[in-house]
Order: C-alpha cells, then sequence, then structure tokens
C-alpha cells in the first residue's frame, strides 16, 4: 500500500479517537470524500493496525447508534425555525 495512504488511514484514525468525529466530519477536515474515510477506517485501517482499528470502530458504531437522534434534533430545529418565520428555509 502506499505510504501516504497509509498515513492518512493513521491521521484519520487519531483524527476520530481524539474528537469523536464522525465520518462526514473527518471527511471535511482531511479534504476527502465520506466514501474514502469509511474505507480507509473500515478496510485499510484493519489491515494496517488491527488494536486501533478496533478502538476507532468504537467510536464509529457510537455515532452510527446516534446518528438517528442527531437527524431528529435537526429537523425539530428546521420546523421550530419554520413556526417562528412562517416560510420555509432556502437551501
Amino acid at each position: 500500500m502506499n505510504t501516504a495512504v497509509e498515513e492518512r488511514v493513521i491521521a484519520l484514525s487519531h483524527y476520530i479517537l481524539e474528537n469523536k468525529a464522525t465520518v462526514r466530519a473527518a471527511a471535511v477536515r482531511f479534504h476527502v470524500s465520506k466514501s474514502t474515510v469509511h474505507k480507509d477506517v473500515s478496510e485499510r485501517l484493519q489491515r494496517i493496525d488491527p488494536p486501533l482499528y478496533r478502538r476507532v470502530r468504537v467510536i464509529l458504531d457510537l455515532n452510527k447508534q446516534e446518528r438517528h437522534i442527531r437527524g431528529g434534533l435537526a429537523t425539530r430545529e428546521k420546523y421550530r425555525k419554520v413556526c417562528e418565520t412562517g416560510h420555509t428555509a432556502q437551501k
């Protein structure tokens, strides 16, 4: 595997651990796609550093469990704004 790719995989993994970051947040921080982050930390990391993979997996599993809560909060906030302003937000 390319050394630069391995370095990115390790850097992404440490970022996720230190910040309890989501795949989306890590993708934004490292200027790569969510698919790249996911492949890096779920496939490549498992081959590069299995103990680190297990630690990162705990954070990713927690984020997945909380995803529906974050989505619900975002929806609630959206409709709160609609009620206050009387119109939907523009994208």
